[in-house]
C-alpha cells in the first residue's frame, strides 16, 4: 500500500466544506451523533451532494439505530459508514449486506478507543464483516478529545484488515505519521487539532500539514 489517504472529519459548515474540498481529500466525516459538538443532521442533502465524487462522504454514527442509519445514508448519498460506538460484528454485517446491495463500493469502518488495556483479539470478530478499522484514543465521549494514544501499541495488531489511524493528530504530527511503516495504514483521520472552532476547519493548518504529508518543503 502506497502514502496514506487523509479524512478530515467533523465537517459543518458548507463554505468551510468547499475549502476543504478543494484541497482534495480523500474522505469527508459528517457526525450524526447528537452528542457531538459537531452534529451534522441540520446540512441541507445538497450541501453533501455538491462536494467532488472524489471524496468519500463518510457518516460517524454511534451507537444508532440500524434505520435511522439507513435512512441517513439514502438522505446524504453518503459513500462510507463510520461506526463509533459499540456496535456488535452482527450490527455492521447486517448494514453491509443492505447497503451494497445497491452500493457495492460502499464503506463500514469500525472504530475502537485504544489505551494499554485494549485487546486487540477482539477484533477478529469483525474480520471479513467491515472494511477497515479506525484505530481512536480511548476516550469517554467517543473520540474528539484532541488527544493522541500510545502509536506502539499496534505492535499488538495482527490483522490483515488495513486501518485509519485517529486520536490527537496535529499539525506536528506529519514528520512522525511519514514514519510508519505499517503498510496496513490504510488512512490518517483528522478533526479538532485543525479547528478554528469546533466543525470550522482551519484550512491554512491543513495546507501546511499535507505538504509536510507529502513531502513537500514551504
Amino acid at each position: 500500500m502506497g502514502k496514506p489517504l487523509l479524512k478530515i472529519c467533523g465537517m459543518l459548515h458548507p463554505d468551510n466544506m468547499k475549502e476543504v474540498a478543494a484541497l482534495q481529500p480523500d474522505f469527508m466525516g459528517f457526525i450524526f451523533f447528537k452528542g457531538s459538538k459537531r452534529y451534522a443532521a441540520e446540512l441541507a442533502p445538497e450541501t453533501l451532494n455538491a462536494l467532488p465524487e472524489s471524496i468519500l462522504r463518510t457518516g460517524v454514527f454511534v451507537n444508532e439505530e440500524a434505520d435511522v442509519v439507513l435512512d441517513l445514508v439514502r438522505k446524504y448519498s453518503l459513500n462510507a459508514l463510520q461506526l463509533h460506538g459499540g456496535e456488535s460484528p452482527e450490527y455492521a454485517e447486517v448494514l453491509a449486506q443492505q447497503i451494497k446491495t445497491t452500493q457495492p463500493d460502499f464503506k463500514i469502518i469500525k472504530s475502537f478507543g485504544i489505551d494499554a488495556s485494549f485487546d486487540f483479539r477482539q477484533l477478529n470478530k469483525y474480520e471479513g464483516k467491515v472494511d477497515y478499522f479506525l484505530f481512536d484514543t480511548q476516550t469517554p465521549d467517543h473520540g474528539g478529545s484532541g488527544k493522541k494514544f500510545d502509536w506502539s501499541l499496534l505492535k499488538k495488531y495482527e490483522l490483515d484488515v488495513p486501518y485509519f489511524l485517529s486520536g490527537g493528530i496535529g499539525p506536528e504530527s506529519a514528520v512522525a505519521l511519514s514514519e510508519i511503516a505499517d503498510p496496513r495504514l490504510f488512512a490518517i483521520d483528522i478533526n479538532s487539532r485543525f479547528e478554528l472552532e469546533p466543525g470550522l476547519k482551519d484550512t491554512s493548518k491543513l495546507i501546511e500539514f499535507i505538504k509536510e504529508l507529502s513531502g513537500v518543503k514551504s
